[in-house]
């Protein structure tokens, strides 16, 4: 940059001396187009451009001595004369001052440059076609440019050749320039069009206003223009600041600077604006170093699709840079914005070129998420309100050009607290996260507007209902690697309990393990593993969850709000397959089985064989003395459940009470919700039965009718299947008296229970006794 710089104003220095020599001697000897080949000579002396000047040469000595050059375009040695021109201009002028002249010193008054234009470009080795020009520059030796730059010693009378440049340009111009630079490499083309730089009193010595606006476009495609494409990039940048120049200390400082872009994405899109201010920028050329001092960066995002309005951010910073050793420090980081957003901390970058890797700390003050969230287009629909309204970290941070990293991290969010370590690709493609919480309650951030006490009660129907809705971003889970592991001391979901949760989830390119879900579940433990395959079109599922020791009075009542009418501890296992990306497609394609046993089984305040055994003794008109136990406790609980597309089924219903039996099989269609189940109890007569049992009673099942829709109220759902009965009754007979069972017997056995119908309450065990007893004497 140092060099650059000198040999711009070397470059300044030696046209300001032909200048003047051409205004002394060429006025008096030559024609101007005489001079035109000392001009290319000289150009090709110390540049290595050839040089043709295809418009008139003029001077003028009045206000100011002058010489003006139209139409002037230059090429690099190894480009043909055919091609287009490496730089153009159509004017350029250069004004020098008349009384430092007499001191034997040029002042430059003026300098303005018209239509400048310039090809640079990179080929696909990344090689510039103006590196050349620099190379050849770079030869001339820096005690060249020190003298054209020095004060002037000689008198009036020195030659013309040796007077010495003194830089205070009284006005520097550059207008309507024209940049483009082809990257070959990249197949990218950009454009600075219609550049305009202004300059006063430009001296080494003090500070000096620079003004500069353009506008830079990008193309993706080398042939854009040709093609008339309109650019994928467009930005206004107006630039404001006053120039140090401190040349005897390799520096540059830009002081009170303000830059200012407005950029679009696409022709259509709004404009994004930026505004960087800052108290100094020092740059030290030879040490290729950079600071910026009380640096604010300002933004004015718009995106009227997500919200009204502009998104102010304000970033303010301070920055020391090394671009020869490649590293840099962002201190004082400040971030604020709306709703509450304030975020600080600090960064030092390493290999800023080659491979940037960064590590610092950052942290954020509480704040609200869900406006940001609906900023991003997620749309939240959660059961609670305040959901992502307390969010809160910290962290240290490091990371490259591919990731971020949060190692130590302390996360907050509303009532729980998370500490742990974070990591993802910055494109999506990548997630790790290892974090422990105190708690989670899952309810408050599922969709809809349901309290936490109709998540539990309704918890089994909404499980069930149908939604076409998508549960899962498949198009990203299919191109995503996850490694993850999360333990919560305190989980609610559904309104149930979860203690000491610990999940741990392994993916690959789009296809996922639950390799680990293991917790304390009122009582006992749950477990489950899973796999979900997201790499083709339709997402496919399985689980294998189970449960051990689990008390199922606490899980009944968690459930609703009644005390549970059963106890004991429930074991089950199950394996589980699914397709589809929503609740519908997921229940209506559910294949699987499980196996459920009940131990320590009871159904509670009320004896079923207390009261069954109290029956067979009125029946056979006599009574019991026995002491009876409050509960009803299962010897046996046994089943096992089917399904198949959606559809539950068991027909091996096993519940075997002292002195009873009861069997049963039926189905449940998630789908429409439906339900169908029947069961028999019958009376046994085994070694440990409550009481003894007529063999013909030992025949007789007491059916039990379920069936309706989830929906429904449950106390609608079952009932004593009296035609199932009364067919068992008959069959009995049947079974006994052969084929003297008549018409008359099966009209008995209903008229018996017709009394019991009519009678139910009052009377009823009488009935029920008398009618059966005249049925089996």
């Amino acid at each position: 940059m140092k060099q650059l710089l000198r040999i711009l104003l070397a470059a300044i220095g030696i046209l300001a001396i032909v200048a003047v020599a051409a205004v002394v001697y060429v006025t008096t000897f030559l024609d101007p187009e005489d001079f035109k080949p000392r001009l290319t000579a000289v150009v090709e002396e110390h540049t290595g451009l050839y040089l043709a000047l295809e418009g008139p040469i003029t001077w003028s000595f009045y206000p100011r001595l002058g010489v003006s050059v139209e139409q002037a375009r230059a090429w690099l040695p190894e480009q043909a004369e055919e091609d287009a021109s490496f730089a153009a201009i159509n004017r350029a002028e250069v004004s020098i001052a008349f009384a430092p002249l007499l001191r034997g010193e040029i002042a430059i008054d003026g300098l303005t440059l018209d239509g400048m234009r310039l090809n640079l470009e990179r080929d696909a080795e990344g090689r510039g076609n103006w590196e050349p020009l620099v190379e050849r520059l770079a030869e001339e030796s820096d005690e060249k440019a020190q003298t054209v730059l020095a004060p002037a010693s000689a008198g009036p009378n020195a030659d013309a050749g040796n007077l010495s440049v003194v830089l205070n340009i009284a006005s520097v111009e550059v207008r309507g320039a024209d940049i483009r630079f082809r990257d070959v490499q990249s197949q990218t083309l950009w454009r600075m069009q219609s550049l305009n730089i202004s300059g006063s009193n430009v001296n080494p010595a003090s500070p000096f206003p620079l003004k500069t606006m353009f506008t830079l476009t990008k193309h993706n495609r080398l042939d854009a223009e040709v093609l008339e494409r309109a650019p994928s990039l467009t930005s206004d940048v107006d630039l404001e600041t006053r120039m140090r120049l401190k040349l005897g200390e390799d520096r540059v400082v830009l002081e009170n600077t303000r830059l200012t872009t407005r950029t679009r994405m696409n022709p259509e899109g709004e404009p994004q604006q930026l505004n960087l201010k800052a108290a100094e920028i020092v740059a030290l050329l030879e040490d290729k170093q950079l600071s910026i001092t009380e640096g604010t960066l300002e933004a004015g995002l718009q995106n009227p699709e997500q919200w009204q309005g502009s998104l102010a951010l304000a970033l303010a910073f301070g920055l020391e840079s090394d671009w020869q050793a490649q590293t840099a420090q962002l201190k004082d980081l400040q971030l604020t914005g709306p709703d509450g957003l304030r975020m600080s901390g600090h960064l030092n970058i390493e290999q800023m070129l080659d491979a940037p890797q960064y590590r610092g700390q950052v942290t954020a003050a509480p704040f609200t998420l869900r406006p940001w969230l609906s900023r991003a287009g997620v749309e939240l629909n959660t059961a609670s309100e305040a959901a992502l309204s307390d969010i809160a970290m910290t962290s240290p941070i490091e990371g490259d050009a591919q990731q971020v990293s949060l190692p130590r991290l302390s996360l907050v969010v509303d009532d729980s607290t998370f500490t742990g370590r974070l990591s993802a690709a910055l494109d999506g493609t990548q997630v790790a996260f290892d974090l422990e919480g105190d708690q989670l309650n899952l309810d408050h951030y599922l969709s809809g507007p349901t309290t936490a006490q109709q998540a539990r009660l309704g918890f089994l129907r909404q499980a069930i209902a149908q939604s076409s809705e998508t549960l899962l971003p498949q198009a990203w889970l299919s191109g995503l690697s996850l490694d993850g592991e999360l333990s919560v001391e305190q989980l609610l979901l559904g309104g149930l309990n979860f203690e000491n949760t610990h999940l741990k989830l392994q993916g690959e390119e789009g296809e996922h393990q639950l390799t680990a879900f293991e917790s304390r579940f009122y009582g006992g433990e749950l477990n489950a593993s899973g796999r979900l395959d997201a790499r083709e079109r339709i997402m496919e599922w399985e689980l294998s969850p189970s449960v051990s020791n689990i008390q199922v009075a606490a899980l009944i009542e968690a459930l609703g709000e009644e005390t549970s009418p059963l106890r004991g501890r429930l074991n089950a296992d199950g394996e589980f397959t699914s397709r589809g990306n929503s609740r519908e497609a997921l229940i209506g394609n559910l294949n699987g089985q499980v196996n459920a046993h009940l131990n320590e089984g009871a159904i509670l305040d009320i004896n079923i064989s207390q009261q069954m055994c109290e029956l067979v003794a009125q029946l056979e008109g006599e009574g019991t003395l026995r002491d009876w136990h409050t509960d009803t406790r299962f010897e046996r609980f046994d089943a096992t459940f089917q399904v198949r597309n959606g559809v539950l089924t068991s027909n091996d219903l096993l519940i075997t009470l002292p002195g009873i039996d009861v069997r049963g099989e039926g189905e449940l269609n998630f789908n429409s919700r439906n339900f169908d189940t029947r069961a028999n109890a019958r009376l046994v007569d085994t070694a440990d039965a409550a009481c003894s049992v007529n063999p013909r009673l030992e025949q007789l099942p007491l059916p039990v009718h379920c069936e309706g829709n989830l929906s429904d109220e449950h106390g609608q759902w079952c009932r004593f299947d009296r035609s199932a009965f009364q067919a068992a009754v008959v069959d009995l007979l049947r079974n006994e008296t052969g084929t003297r069972v008549t018409k008359e017997i099966e009209e008995r056995v209903g008229g018996s229970l017709d009394q019991l119908d009519e009678h139910l309450g009052k009377g009823a065990g009488q009935e029920l006794r008398e009618g059966i007893r005249r049925l089996f004497n």
